[in-house]
């Protein structure tokens, strides 16, 4: 895809405006292909949580950046159930050559940390459901007794970027006499410590590449945005790129995502629409009103 330059037609609206409307829209599935379909891929569509952008980014007076996106990097997840977890240990264990079980798991602890420090009952209910506990859970961890603690089996990624390396973390909850609570966690682990509660938050710098900027001015303004703003990851969008250039960029740690394609969403009336395969198709009372994949019949003649 990087070897093959693309022109645009003549009468399509340029790709710089294309992408900055793209991102001003601020489209999920969007925002995460581009995240997803680069090289090299900034993020695994399953790591990949709440996702938003900003548009001319200011680094100082009359220069900026073309875009940032911002996203939340889940990086451990909660088991589905005991039977989920009880064989994830066991998935584990085998892939390791290890027999010991939990025994193993225990082998390690982390420093007890604070996820929530006097917050209200509301804003301790929604940290433990953002986290996917179950309301039943939740109620079980804010109830539980002063010296009390709440087992629960998680998950944090491999080396491939698959949820599959279990480790235990004990949840205890602290009440105040005005009404706040203190929400703490330890966890247990074999080798190296979950890196957070879930998520962690990554901006991504986004600049859109144009013929008129030479490699070497392109990364200059990437590199100058890089130290102004404090943010390392950085995309380069653009319409056609020689594979030099491509491997002069990613070597600088520079993700690319070459593309003649920006598709903004379009106005839909799911009722007239022709795309067969989605299950909005036909509904008078769909409540989508944006959608990419809205076709007229006329448009499949």
């Amino acid at each position: 895809m990087l070897t093959q330059p693309i022109h645009e037609p003549a009468d399509a609206m340029p790709l710089h405006d294309r992408v900055q409307i793209a991102l001003a829209i601020a489209e999920p599935l969007l925002l995460k292909t581009l995240l997803t379909d680069c090289t090299p891929p900034i993020a695994l569509p399953h790591q990949i949580g709440g996702i938003s952008s900003q548009i001319g980014i200011p680094v100082e007076s009359r220069k900026a950046i073309d875009g940032i996106i911002q996203f939340e990097s889940i990086r451990c997840t909660l088991a589905d159930s005991n039977a989920d977890w009880e064989q994830g240990i066991l998935d584990y264990n085998h892939s390791v050559g290890n027999r010991r079980g939990y025994l193993e798991l225990n082998r390690c602890a982390a420093e007890l940390s604070t996820l929530g420090q006097m917050v209200s009952l509301s804003q301790a209910i929604a940290l433990l459901a953002q986290a996917e506990f179950s309301p039943e859970q939740v109620h079980a961890i804010l109830n539980l007794p002063q010296d009390a603690w709440y087992k629960s089996g998680w998950f944090t990624l491999d080396a491939s970027g698959s949820f599959t390396i279990p480790f235990q973390r004990l949840i205890r909850t602290r009440h105040y006499a005005n009404g706040t609570l203190t929400i703490q966690y330890k966890d247990f682990f074999t080798e190296e410590q979950p890196p957070c509660f879930k998520s962690q938050d990554r901006q991504v710098l986004v600049e859109i590449g144009t013929e008129t900027h030479s490699f070497r001015k392109t990364l200059e303004k990437i590199n100058y945005a890089r130290q102004r703003l404090g943010i390392a990851e950085a995309l380069l969008i653009c319409s056609q790129i020689s594979d030099l250039e491509a491997q002069g960029y990613m070597s600088q740690g520079i993700s690319i995502y070459a593309t003649h394609e920006v598709v903004l969403p379009t106005h839909a009336n799911c009722q007239n629409c022709a795309t067969e395969c989605c299950p909005m198709q036909g509904n008078p009372d769909s409540p989508v009103t944006q959608c990419q994949r809205f076709c007229l019949e006329t448009e499949l003649q």
